[in-house]
């Protein structure tokens, strides 16, 4: 990015990419190099998200990320900093997917506790992309399996659940990472099983 000009208070000073600037600055730097990717941001989050409805959240929770990240340190490529932040948002909210079995949700909805009344179209396809995430849960390997639902449903930590799978951290994170790939790409994206064994 080079130099950065401080054109609001027009002063001219030139500021190092990556050193601390003000408030007015930021919001200048902002305005002149984060602004004019939105058209891109938009099109990576609708290629990247499902949901409609949720794009416009994302994108200011990236902006805000984006912001908060240049208080400390201006980035130096402004597009590839804020696609790498619209991807770890992305990667961070695939991650808090909650594992719910269809026989919990049938329960609720037999007890009256849904509050609003979904149409019929959205409850159909609420059930597929459930249906979808039971099976591919079900698919997963003995051992990843048991990883993502210790972690998950259980909300056990790293340590916790390798104490009782009996293997190591470092283990627990690749069968979280592979569980958690699948089922995304189950409901999200492609029909791809976990890579490795069980």
């Amino acid at each position: 990015m080079g130099d950065i000009f401080d054109t609001e208070h027009g002063k001219g000073q030139a500021h190092r990419a990556g050193a601390p600037m003000t408030a007015a600055e930021i919001e200048a730097w902002f305005v002149r190099e984060i602004l004019p990717l939105e058209g891109a941001l938009m099109q990576f989050l609708q290629h990247n998200w499902r949901s409609e409805a949720d794009i416009p959240d994302l994108r200011q929770d990236i902006y805000e990320r984006v912001c908060e990240a240049a208080n400390e340190r201006v980035p130096d490529h402004a597009k590839a900093f804020l696609f790498k932040t619209a991807r770890n948002l992305l990667v961070d909210r695939a991650r808090r997917i909650q594992v719910v079995p269809i026989d919990v949700t049938s329960d609720f909805e037999a007890l009256g506790l849904v509050s609003d009344s979904p149409s019929p179209e959205s409850s159909v396809m609420a059930r597929d992309e459930l249906r979808r995430l039971q099976e591919a849960l079900d698919r997963l390997p003995p051992r990843c399996r048991e990883a993502v639902v210790l972690a998950r449903i259980e909300g056990l930590s790293g340590k916790e659940i390798a104490a009782r799978m009996g293997v190591n951290e470092s283990t627990i994170s690749i069968h979280l990472a592979n569980g958690i790939r699948a089922l995304v790409n189950a409901v999200y994206g492609s029909q791809s099983r976990p890579e490795g064994k069980a």
